[in-house]
């Protein structure tokens, strides 16, 4: 079955700690731990050895999505801390302002494909440059970004295609025309069973999706449905 788990920062913005809180005894078996903005990533880093995460089998971190010039060495010294544990590191491209530099992340550089509100990141052909400038980097595939930025799935279908064995993490959610990440409606769910058929069985799906704890449940579910390659039909009854 299909790992499958939550971003702290969708859960509880800027509080890690809450959202693991809110995770604890439901089933999920994944988790990524998220630093979105700048000043949350020192405090984040700093108490990664006192948080307990043996209840999940995934773990990831988000870097910060947006990161000045003058923080990225530093940024970088972070991460590599978060390297040295193995996870995969989530990295909007445009966070990075001299690419070469992520090398030091090596394998556990893990590039995200990006909605309409950024200027790179979102088609099949840009992200190649970004591969061939990080040849370890690996692909955080964000199917709802996907969906907004071309809602035929043409271009999620060229992107899973074209770097199907770079994927290494799923983001799930309903993104909307303000780029907010929202719980999935009918209209995604059978948007996003258009590719998956494209996406590896053992690909780890979190979950961006901005939902209240009581519908955590009921949010795995309807993302398990999304990813499943059974009749699209069979879900709208007809």
């Amino acid at each position: 079955m299909r790992r499958v788990g939550f971003s702290t920062g969708a859960l509880a913005r800027g509080d890690f700690r809450r959202a693991l809180q809110m995770l604890a005894g439901k089933n999920v078996s994944a988790v990524e731990l998220s630093a979105l903005r700048q000043d949350e990533l020192m405090p984040l880093v700093m108490q990664l050895g006192e948080l307990d995460l043996t209840s999940f089998d995934y773990i990831s971190f988000h870097a910060p999505s947006s990161i000045e010039q003058s923080f990225e060495l530093k940024a970088l010294e972070l991460l590599e801390e978060v390297a040295a544990r193995k996870w995969p590191i989530i990295v909007h491209p445009d966070a990075m302002h001299t690419p070469s530099d992520w090398n030091r992340l090596g394998e556990c550089l893990c590039i995200e494909n990006m909605d309409k509100r950024k200027a790179v990141g979102q088609t099949a052909q840009d992200l190649k440059r970004y591969f061939d400038l990080l040849p370890k980097a690996s692909l955080c595939f964000d199917i709802g970004h996907a969906r907004q930025v071309d809602p035929t799935m043409s271009e999620a279908a060229a992107i899973l295609r074209s770097f199907r064995g770079r994927i290494r993490q799923l983001h799930v959610s309903e993104v909307n025309t303000q780029s907010k990440h929202d719980a999935l409606s009918l209209e995604s769910i059978l948007a996003f069973q258009k590719v998956s058929h494209l996406i590896p069985v053992d690909c780890p799906a979190i979950l961006e999706s901005r939902v209240e704890e009581s519908q955590i449940e009921e949010e795995i579910q309807n993302v398990l449905k999304s990813l499943s390659t059974e009749s699209l039909l069979a879900l709208t009854g007809d």
